[in-house]
């Protein structure tokens, strides 16, 4: 089944007086339960377009369909909303809240978007430290635990609410190579359990050899129709 569709899909930013193409009408299909990698160097289109499909940003023409919607027709509010329905984040980063502790990291997207009841949500984050090996982990805050576990903690957040999609952001950049092995380990695994769809953009040699997918940009333009491992 497919879950993101684009057609001929571009992306012009206007930065004073001159248009800024940063994606060049690309097609591409990415699949249900799949491991998938947008590569690339820097400046090739790779978070434009992850924040295109993660809604965060409209397409400047073309097609995008994400989950069967069209993100074009999804002003602000509907766009957070379907953002916090179906779609999960992980970022180079980790972007934990320093001052919430572990479970509460994790809980907070239920709290916010999903307004799920308190023992209902305490379940569901407990289930997902758990499985990321983080339950003795939930009540220590981001600055008592190692990169390598706060990135865990941001794999177990983007989960929580069950999302369909996942996308990653440069995930292991900050990781050394033994943690982003794991790391990458736990998302195969989640993906394996959850039926969840991972998109990465990175230059990460490591995640490029685990995906079943990788889409090639340079300049805005896709290099290939997405070769398969």
């Amino acid at each position: 089944m497919s879950l993101v569709t684009a057609s001929n899909l571009t992306k012009t930013y206007r930065i004073g007086d001159i248009d800024v193409p940063a994606i060049k009408g690309i097609d591409f299909v990415i699949e249900a339960s799949s491991f998938v990698a947008f590569v690339g160097p820097s400046g090739s289109g790779k978070s434009t377009l992850l924040n295109m499909v993660g809604c965060l940003d409209h397409p400047s023409s073309g097609t995008l369909k994400v989950l069967d919607t069209d993100i074009a027709t999804l002003d602000r509010r509907a766009a957070a909303r379907f953002r916090g329905e179906h779609i999960g984040f992980v970022f180079q980063d980790f972007n934990l809240i320093p001052v919430l502790t572990v479970f509460e990291n994790v809980e907070y997207p239920l709290r916010i978007v999903q307004k799920w009841p308190a023992e209902k949500r305490r379940a569901q984050v407990l289930r997902l430290l758990d499985a990321v090996g983080m339950a003795d982990q939930a009540d220590k805050r981001p600055d008592q635990i190692s990169g390598g576990q706060k990135q865990r903690v941001a794999v177990a957040r983007a989960l929580v609410s069950q999302p369909k999609l996942v996308l990653a952001d440069e995930p292991t950049a900050n990781l050394d190579h033994d943690t982003a092995y794991r790391v990458l380990e736990l998302m195969k695994k989640m993906r394996d359990e959850f039926r969840t769809t991972f998109v990465f953009s990175t230059h990460d040699s490591k995640i490029m050899g685990e995906a079943e997918t990788t889409f090639v940009l340079e300049d805005g333009r896709l290099q290939n129709g997405g070769s398969h491992a």
